[in-house]
């Protein structure tokens, strides 16, 4: 099987070990037809954005605490993307988005400058 890739057209890096994520729980942020909400954005989250989170149904604070990393939907992060957008939260809210570690499947929901626009890497990669 080929290697995953990730939006950069590179092998897709891991997200987290710790806590372990993933859509099969093998730290990548790999996806299969079976994974209906497309868990394939590396980011890292913040309060506020657990808080946003929650606030729409998916309460993932019994597991994440702020600065954590996770593989989110792309339809959650696109959600609170568009949220920013509109003004109702803050553009910290928004996670930071691992590129090396974001499955290139992404890209079919989120604009590839709207990741880079939030890239937790400061070269902005």
């Amino acid at each position: 099987m080929a290697p995953s890739v990730n939006v950069l057209g590179k092998q897709l890096q891991p997200c987290s070990t710790s806590p372990l994520t993933g859509f099969f729980r093998d730290s990548y942020c790999n996806t299969s037809p079976a994974d209906t909400g497309s868990h394939t954005v590396a980011a890292v989250v913040s309060d506020d954005w657990l808080r946003f989170s929650a606030e729409r149904g998916n309460d993932l604070r019994p597991i994440l605490s702020g600065g954590c990393k996770w593989c989110l939907c792309a339809s959650r992060w696109k959600e609170s993307f568009d949220a920013w957008k509109r003004g109702e939260i803050s553009k910290e809210a928004v996670p930071r988005v691992m590129l090396e570690s974001t499955h290139q499947q992404a890209l079919g929901k989120i604009n590839l400058d709207d990741l880079k626009a939030f890239s937790a890497d400061v070269s902005g990669k």
